[in-house]
């Protein structure tokens, strides 16, 4: 070896046999070769003369990388040298010289190197420089198969470095591969071709990989190449034969599959394309497929026969005449049973997408009416595919029953991929309704007969589809039990499943049962079946937590659809309920077996639900609220008892519970209707108002214990709601006892619920609302800053957000208040001291708030005031002040300077709707204010806006007339003109 070969030598090794120093100088040494002049004829010559084949790599890698980057530059001399000296290694010559070396008996990542650099020269010089590469390249191939071999491998290449467009191209390689597509294809694709014939042929039964090597290179040139080249009585005979030989290697035989595929998938127009399935009789090969195994003939021509299919059923989507639309589905029906058989059996390949091609095929049904017997056999195996591909892997059947994260990974993954499975299984049940419930009845008899280790997938994946079937039924359908409906519910009423205990099963059954429930309710002689279903262990009482929480939730559902026919249960419902309402208001809280859920509180809804119909007899209502209200109110007063002796520990789990036990009796209210407890049944409503009592007691044990303080509040809302005005007397101890202790969390809570008491009572919460302002203005305008919020890096905190919120709320609260006849509230002797500050805020929001919404509810609160506290022009002044405010601080600054700030962008939709007000504000202020306001905006603001007189004294004729959409108009069209004319010069606000 001299030094050069010494140096690429230790510059590949790996085995760390060589000093790291000693490696790395070795690599430096080979930069520096590299950066010769001489370096084009170094290479060669090692090439010519070297058997080590890390020198013949990097001698191959430098000429690669030398022609690539800098043949332009090249001499023309050098260029002759590269191109000659390649291409005679290429055609296996040999130099005159004895100890010459043949670089194609080198490995094969030699070759595919030296592929590469021929490429690379094709790519600068064919066909203008070196037209005849390929017409010289071919007598050569008769040197036998190390030159075939190489020939392969330099179309390969061609394909990867150029021409395939499964790589994403620059513009310069989209152009030079048109250029050498189109060349070959007038010069030599021609002679290629029929070397590949004579090739194939001669070596078929001798050299099987250069045979498939020939092949495989062949099937990436179809897609561009004159098809008839290949298509036709020579060759595809030919490959047919070669796919069916029993005694070739499976890889030649899987190599012929892929060059009919290639053939099949060729584009060209529908006709032509329906005419080349015909002719190519691709039925000769369907029973490969169900040959032994994975193999890879079975799996190549599985490909052959998806791609197959889904050329045909385009032809069957593009063919408009009647004559050819018969011969594609034809074609298109020979194949699917194949095709079934793959999607079922067979690893299908990634390009064919198993929902899409089905859906294709189903859609291609709906114009048919009747189906024909082939057609209605084929929606057999449909639903067959459907039910296979839904069905979960029995080894992660643990990790789903206890819903463990391998568990839950599972479910999301499958439910991800059932999606579109479960579109195409609507689909075929609206072109073969009856058929599809046929093999839904069928499938689930069948899965509850099979063996305890196999039936749990197979009847979660009937009872999915049973599921799925109604979601796209319509309610009336399903009321009916059009079709076999009215089997299948009864059926799913009364089967029993032997893998109930599983959670999957059991949540699926429980599902299904709910989604038929309009069938049941027209068909009543089911309800103990169903009751029976979701009370026993199927259901609330399933050993699965979660089982038993989604089923709660689903009989409340149940609970609210058929209503008054369960009047008769009621007894048994209650009684099947006990030990669940007993566990849930008496849990242990500090546990963790349901931390945070509130599922339970379904279960009082529902009995709620049932027990506050005015179909109960009244007694029997009293009977049982009291049944439940009473040991619910006694177990509170119970952990009442002594509570602020309690350590924090013992004081958290008390206050879990009794937080448990308000969401009980909130639920429970729901099913009480505000007339049947206050005027058809007091005695009910009087039971709610001694729990409020009882309830309102919490806030003075616990008077610091948030969790508890957001859940009575929840329960007065409902109380509103359920004993309308009658709950009025306890309104003064709640609110100040929800007042007292207030963060700005809860005080947002406290608005709401006073929002809600005013949108419902109106002006008879006068004298509560009187009371509590001053207390609620004075907490927030000690929270709230007066300026603007803080802004930049750290001021998105909690507690800033929190604030924000309270703020946000307060002017819904004062926009309730003025909409509601209720201003007079701000005028009290209490609340006068609060005056200003609220004027203040709100004229700052309807100038400058960022949210134009909140601007637009301020802006409708100075309308209300202006209307509620000043008569008609002359008339006495209610509130001293108000009037020269609104005329010299809230017209200037919002009428005028923040709409001609041009921030206020009148391509927005709530900037528009904002004007609008701040127009109807002028309009209300001329008539309430008269010439007061117009002479003031006119002749003090409109000349600090640069206004010129004209468009001032057409203002006060809009303003004047009664036309308020012409006003708007014209004001938008001024303020547009104004912010021209003064040119950024005003400063504004």
């Amino acid at each position: 070896m001299d030094d050069m070969e010494k140096a690429i030598v230790f510059s590949f090794d790996q085995s760390g046999a060589i000093d790291s120093m000693l490696k790395s100088r070795a690599v430096n040494f080979c930069q520096q070769i590299k950066e010769t002049p001489s370096i084009c004829s170094t290479c060669i010559e090692k090439l010519w003369f070297c058997k080590i084949v890390q020198v013949q790599f990097w001698c191959l890698q430098t000429l690669h990388e030398v022609v690539r980057v800098k043949y332009p530059s090249m001499s023309t001399e050098e260029k002759i040298f590269v191109r000659k000296s390649v291409f005679s290694m290429a055609c296996y010559e040999l130099i005159d010289d004895k100890n010459a070396v043949r670089v194609l008996e080198s490995p094969a990542f030699i070759r595919n190197k030296l592929a590469q650099v021929l490429v690379t020269l094709i790519y600068f010089e064919y066909p203008l420089i070196w037209s005849s590469v390929f017409v010289d390249y071919l007598p050569h191939l008769s040197k036998g198969s190390i030159v075939i071999d190489i020939f392969c491998r330099v179309l390969n290449a061609l394909d990867d470095e150029l021409i395939s467009l499964d790589y994403p191209r620059t513009a310069e390689e989209i152009t030079v591969a048109a250029r050498v597509k189109d060349a070959m294809r007038q010069q030599c694709v021609e002679q290629i071709v029929r070397a590949w014939y004579d090739i194939v042929t001669m070596y078929r039964n001798s050299d099987f990989e250069v045979c498939t090597s020939v092949l495989d290179c062949m099937r990436r040139y179809i897609s561009w190449i004159d098809i008839n080249l290949i298509a036709n009585d020579a060759f595809i005979p030919l490959l047919f034969e070669l796919i069916l030989a029993k005694g070739l290697s499976e890889q030649f035989r899987g190599a012929a599959a892929g060059c009919v595929l290639a053939v099949v998938s060729k584009r060209m127009e529908p006709q032509s394309k329906l005419a080349l399935l015909q002719s190519l009789h691709v039925s000769r090969v369907f029973g490969l497929v169900s040959e032994d195994g994975e193999s890879e003939l079975v799996s190549k021509v599985a490909e052959l026969l998806t791609g197959y299919a889904v050329e045909a059923l385009e032809c069957v989507k593009r063919l408009n005449s009647e004559n050819a639309n018969e011969v594609s589905m034809k074609l298109l029906n020979e194949v699917l049973p194949s095709v079934f058989y793959v999607i079922q059996n067979c690893e299908v390949d990634t390009t064919f997408s198993i929902v899409q091609f089905l859906s294709g095929y189903v859609a291609t049904m709906k114009s048919l009416s009747p189906l024909r017997e082939e057609q209605l056999l084929h929606v057999g195996q449909i639903l067959e595919v459907i039910r296979t591909q839904i069905r979960y892997d029995p080894m992660y059947r643990d990790n789903l029953h206890v819903l463990d994260k391998i568990g839950i990974e599972e479910e999301d993954r499958m439910a991800e991929y059932r999606k579109d499975l479960l579109v195409l299984l609507r689909s075929v049940g609206r072109v073969a309704p009856e058929v599809t419930q046929i093999f839904i009845r069928n499938s689930l008899a069948t899965a509850v007969t099979l063996s305890a280790d196999r039936n749990v997938e197979e009847v979660e994946a009937a009872l999915t589809l049973l599921y799925a079937l109604g979601e796209a039924m319509s309610d009336e359908a399903v009321r009916t039990g059009s079709r076999l409906l009215s089997e299948l519910v009864p059926m799913l009423l009364q089967t029993k499943l032997p893998c109930h205990s599983n959670r999957l099963v059991a949540l699926v059954y429980l599902e299904a049962v709910t989604r038929y429930m309009k069938f049941i309710q027209e068909n009543t002689q089911y309800i103990p079946v169903v009751l029976a279903a979701f009370l026993d262990e199927r259901g609330i009482h399933h050993r699965n937590i979660h089982v038993s929480r989604r089923a709660s939730y689903l009989f409340m559902r149940v609970v609210k659809l058929l209503k008054a026919k369960l009047v008769p249960f009621i007894e048994n419902i209650l009684q099947s309920l006990q030990d669940t309402i007993a566990r849930f208001t008496s849990m242990n809280y500090t546990s963790k077996e349901l931390s945070a859920s509130e599922d339970g509180s379904h279960i009082f809804e529902a009995i709620g639900l049932l027990i506050g119909m005015e179909d109960v007899p009244q007694e029997k209502q009293s009977d049982y609220l009291s049944s439940l209200l009473t040991p619910l109110c006694q177990q509170v007063q119970a952990l009442l008892l002594n509570a602020k002796a309690l350590n924090p520990e013992e004081s958290s789990a008390k206050v879990a519970n009794i937080q448990q036990i308000i969401m009980a009796i909130n639920s429970l209210s729901k099913g009480f209707s505000e007339r049947l407890v206050t005027s058809s049944r007091p005695a009910i409503g009087l039971m709610f108002k001694q729990t409020l009592d009882v309830l309102l007691e919490i806030l003075l044990v616990f008077p610091k214990a948030e969790p508890l303080r957001c859940k009575v509040t929840s329960f007065i809302h409902r109380m509103v709601d359920t004993l309308g005005a009658s709950v009025f007397p306890y309104l003064p101890k709640a609110l100040g006892q929800l007042l007292a202790e207030s963060e700005p969390k809860e005080m947002v809570g406290f608005l709401v619920l006073l929002n809600q008491l005013i949108c419902k009572f109106s002006t008879l919460v006068h004298d509560i609302l009187d009371e509590v302002f001053p207390a609620i203005a004075s907490r927030i305008f000690n929270i709230i800053p007066r300026d603007t919020f803080p802004s930049g890096p750290g001021t998105n905190t909690e507690e800033i957000r929190e604030v924000q919120e309270l703020q946000r709320t307060l002017y819904t609260f004062l926009h309730v208040i003025a909409t509601h006849d209720l201003s007079s509230v701000f005028l009290s002797p209490k609340s006068r001291g609060y005056l200003d500050p609220i004027m203040q805020l709100l004229l700052s929001t309807s100038c400058n708030h960022k949210d134009y919404l909140v601007r637009k509810a301020c802006v409708q609160i100075f309308i209300r005031l202006i209307k509620d506290w000043c008569a008609r022009p002359y008339g006495e002044e209610k509130v001293p002040g108000f009037q020269s405010f609104m005329i010299e601080t809230f017209a200037m600054n919002c009428c005028l300077y923040s709409v001609l700030d041009k921030s206020f962008e009148f391509g927005d939709a709530n900037t528009l709707i904002l004007f609008g007000e701040i127009v109807l504000a002028q309009k209300v202020m001329y008539e309430k204010f008269g010439n007061d306001f117009l002479v003031h905006f006119v002749t003090k603001g409109f000349p600090s806006a640069r206004c010129p007189q004209d468009l001032a004294e057409q203002y006060c004729q809009k303003l004047q007339g009664n036309d308020m959409k012409a006003l708007k108009s014209f004001y938008q069209s001024l303020i547009e003109k104004l912010r021209v004319q003064q040119n950024g010069s005003l400063v504004f606000r």
